[in-house]
């Protein structure tokens, strides 16, 4: 956990068997949290072999994080969350379970209201309950970065010595212990480790963690490697959309030194060492042809989303019912969808993945939950962007009123500032959530981190007087 640790802030100093003893039991509320993220490295269970969507242990210690808060609001005896979090982050719930009542099959209803309510509520609200200050925040933020640096390193490797997922016949596609049924796994992972590197280091102050810019700086470069090699089109768009508005808010002199350093690490590694760069060519000009001349699957994409908007016509308000477009999809669909997609490679034979989403979250809310689950969950993500914004915005006038001042950002005050790299770091986090899920939906093992993601976002837009109550150092 060294990321996590140099990323993180520090304790006030103290002689070493001392400050380590302070730093694990300043860290000890936050291992249910860390144990979430931790176990995504363990290696997913390939599908076929009779666990395919029974979860994995990473669910499992989410539901145990769950379960661990609720027993401390019950010990504490007080009201969890403030009625603007209650609202925001109840508002799913009511799309979800108008969902089930309409769905045809109620156990399957039930299967997935039970996934949406883990992602986009309970564990979200977990960790507004479980993060205390900005020094939480860091740390828990510091371990997804070092779940990143894993799954990259194991991602690059599988690239290097053609052990990753097939693409385009060679098993170079980097895809971490993710497997090659789940190839945005390690794309998402890595760009939530570019995203919280990159706000961790533009919005370092003078009195933040020592070394916390350049930590975070070095991280993003050499994340920046296993998200070329996933060959995600989704990802990159997505990274960079998120970035680039982490640039502008970080001011033009940041900005300017960050896109040369990263310039100039890009030309290296793909320039100079060759880094699958005809491919990350060919791929990226593949962005532009999806309209003229697509491939395969980019047809089936453009075919699955016609049928979600059909099923949407058939019933508008509440749509075909959780977990339905599968069962509705063939019946709404044209011949132009495949009846899969191939994947092999990273220790796995050739199966034929079934085709089962719509590869659009907006699509699949839409057509299973109709305009109310729309409403309902697009708005709790809206909400929580838009109190997020301020919150950056009020940051950033309490930095320069302080600054007008004269006062210092010694590391003992950081604690009452204004945590501009955590508002760094949640936009752009909310950012890339929001338009990754124009390319994607939930599913696999890495979503349980969208919650974890989530959570760090409510903490910052919704903990109550969360600009001024840390008491602790950071």
């Amino acid at each position: 956990m060294a990321t996590a640790e140099a990323l993180g802030a520090r304790p006030h100093p103290a002689p070493p068997p001392a400050a380590a003893r302070a730093a694990l039991r300043r860290a000890a509320p936050l291992l249910p949290a860390v144990a979430v993220v931790a176990l995504l490295a363990v290696p997913s269970a390939p599908a076929g072999d009779g666990t395919a969507g029974s979860g994995s242990v990473a669910d499992a210690a989410s539901a145990l994080l769950v379960l661990y808060c609720l027993v401390r609001v019950v010990r504490e005896r007080a009201r969890p969350l403030t009625r603007t979090a209650a609202l925001v982050l109840g508002l799913p719930v009511l799309g979800v379970g108008v969902a089930v009542l309409s769905s045809d099959d109620t156990a399957a209803g039930l299967a997935g209201a039970a996934r949406y309510l883990q992602i986009f509520v309970l564990v979200p609200a977990a960790l507004l309950l479980l993060v205390r200050d900005r020094w939480d925040f860091r740390f828990l933020g510091g371990s997804v970065v070092a779940l990143a640096l894993v799954q990259g390193a194991i991602g690059a490797v599988q690239y290097l010595t053609g052990t990753g997922a097939s693409y385009r016949g060679e098993n170079i596609r980097a895809v971490g212990t993710f497997g090659p049924t789940d190839v945005m796994g390690m794309a998402t992972v890595v760009s939530y480790g570019v995203v919280l590197a990159v706000g961790f280091a533009l919005g370092a102050t003078d009195g933040s963690p020592r070394g916390q810019r350049a930590t975070g700086l070095v991280c993003a470069g050499l994340l920046t490697v296993p998200l070329v090699l996933s060959f995600s089109r989704g990802a990159w768009i997505a990274t960079t959309a998120a970035v680039a508005l982490q640039l502008v808010l970080s001011g033009p002199r940041r900005a300017a030194v960050a896109v040369l350093t990263a310039g100039a690490f890009g030309v290296v590694l793909v320039g100079g060492l060759g880094l699958g760069s005809q491919l990350v060519t060919d791929r990226l000009g593949s962005i532009a042809e999806v309209a003229d001349a697509p491939d395969q699957s980019v047809t089936d994409r453009y075919t699955m989303w016609a049928a979600a908007t059909d099923m949407w016509r058939t019933r508008p308000v509440t749509g075909v019912g959780l977990k339905g477009f599968p069962a509705h999809r063939d019946s709404h669909a044209s011949l132009a969808l495949s009846s899969g997609s191939d994947t092999a490679g990273a220790g796995l034979g050739f199966q034929r993945q079934p085709l089962l989403s719509p590869h659009n979250m907006y699509l699949l809310v839409l057509s299973e939950q109709g305009l109310l689950g729309v409403l309902t969950l697009v708005g709790s993500w809206a909400a929580l962007l838009v109190l997020t914004l301020r919150g950056q915005a009020g940051a950033g006038r309490i930095r320069t009123a302080r600054a007008g001042h004269g006062r210092p950002w010694r590391a003992g005050h950081l604690g009452r500032g204004t945590g501009a790299d955590c508002g760094l770091v949640v936009t752009g986090l909310l950012v890339w959530q929001l338009v990754d899920f124009g390319y994607a939906d939930i599913g696999g093992p890495s979503t349980v981190l969208t919650a974890v993601m989530l959570g760090l976002a409510a903490w910052w837009a919704l903990a109550p007087g969360r600009t001024g109550s840390g008491s602790v150092a950071t």
